[in-house]
């Protein structure tokens, strides 16, 4: 099952319908996912057997190449502004393993439990850790924005979105969420919010922006 977050339903459907996939595609508009699982960025994922339990929690998940970080290659950056030419170059560092993680779907799919990477109960709450009381908070400050946008005040939902920002930083779906109603595409910095793609990925370093999956 696929799960596109996204507050505005019709932003999503797009690439789904494209994609015209074969198995249940669903769009979480309230980010109710990143609640419960702990999604923090996409692609992320969880492996849940057959009997409902999680035996992986969430990770970065890449099902095979990005063709919107490849298409970045190709792009002459000097035909570009300067500010979208930095935001690309950074792109270009942003680490995947598709094939790693292909790999290890595939030896669940085969072995089953018996898979070397479907972990043991203790081991998926200590990967998963604890939701702290800021991360609790942001999770209720974002979903109180997504419902004032959704019924027609945006700028009301700006500030509580602002707060989950800094309450939860490592959530790049709330920040990307936020930024891109301001900027669409580069997500760049505004007067709505203290930060950008740019600069938060500078902070941290492209290579970052995927943690590396932990078999």
């Amino acid at each position: 099952m696929t799960v596109a977050l996204d507050v505005e339903v019709d932003e999503a459907r797009p690439f789904i319908e494209q994609a015209h996939p074969a198995h249940p595609s669903l769009i979480d508009s309230a980010h109710v996912t990143d609640e419960l699982f702990g999604f923090v960025n996409v692609p992320n994922a969880v492996w849940i057997d057959e009997s409902g339990t999680i035996v992986r929690p969430a990770e970065a998940a890449m099902p095979g190449i990005n063709p919107f970080l490849e298409s970045f290659q190709s792009i002459d950056l000097a035909t570009l502004p300067p500010n979208v030419a930095d935001v690309l170059r950074e792109a270009r560092k942003i680490r995947i393993d598709p094939e790693q993680y292909v790999a290890m779907v595939d030896d669940w799919a085969d072995q089953g439990s018996a898979s070397r990477y479907a972990l043991a109960p203790e081991e998926v709450i200590r990967r998963s850790g604890l939701r702290t009381d800021a991360e609790a908070t942001a999770a209720a400050e974002f979903e109180l924005g997504q419902w004032l946008h959704r019924h027609g005040d945006h700028d009301a939902a700006i500030p509580h979105w602002r707060k989950a920002h800094r309450l939860f930083p490592d959530n790049w779906t709330y920040k990307r969420q936020a930024w891109n109603f301001e900027d669409p595409g580069t997500q760049a910095r505004t007067d709505a919010y203290e930060s950008s793609w740019y600069e938060d990925v500078l902070a941290i370093g492209a290579e970052n922006y995927y943690p590396e999956i932990v078999p």
